[in-house]
């Protein structure tokens, strides 16, 4: 089954006095691209976060947001005591100058910046598995997201290539009567300008058998029957990341519709030809949201 590489996984879990919050959401792209947001204290596994989304995830522009809640007890911060008495050296001497009383400064002094910030503290073992789970139930529910939207494009892709097979067909109907019709055109032709006395049959049947040879489009017709029933047996293989061969595949079935669409000399066949080339486009443009 084909998978999407749109999708949005979200998990909430509280702990002990610890509420992880993990949202996750994919778009596609050709390669894996993870774009993490977590807070200091899981620095010391983002490695193994990042591992946790490309096992899962294979492929896509990726958006990771990870917050921790500290719950109950206050929140551990240090305050830097010698940063906040360089300040207020600086703000006496400068108060000492406007004659500005500094009595009340201290609260102003803490909020300048970096006098107080969160404390080193790292998370510890039990609480990084906790948090663990909480990320593997997010990619849980964004791979759901992920095989809905992929059931979509599945639908969408086998319509688009049935619609290129019926396009074949009906060109297979049209190629005898083309190569009688263009036979007839050229011998018209002659006879109009050269006279039916002034040529050799049997030269004419000659060239003419060359000429109709090099715009036969029966091979490319065949080529093309092929490519679609290949891509079609992707669709089916069970192997989740199927994008890339679908996309190469897709590109041999454009080749093969350009060819006959340049050999044709038949306006009913060029109408077949720009159907299938609406088609084409149609599928290249889904194909391009597939994992």
């Amino acid at each position: 089954m084909l998978r999407s590489m749109t999708g949005f996984g979200r998990a909430e879990e509280t702990m002990n006095d610890k509420t992880y919050l993990v949202e996750i959401k994919s778009l596609n792209g050709k390669q894996l691209d993870i774009n993490l947001r977590i807070p200091p204290l899981l620095k010391p596994y983002e490695f193994d976060i990042r591992s946790l989304l490309q096992e899962s995830l294979l492929r896509g522009t990726v958006e990771c947001l990870i917050v921790i809640k500290q719950n109950g007890s206050a929140k551990p911060v240090v305050i830097n005591t010698d940063l906040i008495k360089a300040y207020y050296q600086q703000i006496q001497e400068l108060a000492t100058d406007l004659s500005i009383d500094t009595n009340s400064v201290l609260s102003a002094l803490l909020r300048l910046p970096e006098v107080v910030s969160p404390s080193n503290e790292v998370l510890d073992k039990d609480d990084w598995e906790h948090l663990k789970k909480v990320i593997e139930a997010a990619l849980a529910e964004l791979n759901t997201h992920r095989l809905e939207e992929g059931k979509s494009l599945d639908k969408e892709l086998r319509l688009r290539i049935k619609n290129i097979n019926n396009q074949e067909e009906e060109i297979l109907k049209l190629e005898p009567k083309r190569k009688e019709r263009m036979k007839d055109e050229l011998i018209q032709l002659l006879e109009e300008n050269v006279g039916k006395e002034n040529y050799d049959p049997n030269r004419l049947e000659q060239e003419l058998i060359y000429y109709i040879e090099k715009i036969d489009i029966r091979e490319e017709q065949v080529r093309l029957k092929n490519h679609c029933q290949y891509f079609l047996q992707i669709l089916d293989d069970t192997p989740e990341a199927k994008g890339k061969k679908l996309s190469f595949v897709i590109q041999e079935i454009g080749r093969e519709i350009n060819t006959t669409g340049s050999k044709a000399y038949d306006s009913d066949i060029q109408r077949c030809v720009v159907l299938m080339k609406d088609d084409l486009e149609k599928a290249k443009e889904q194909i391009f949201n597939i994992l």
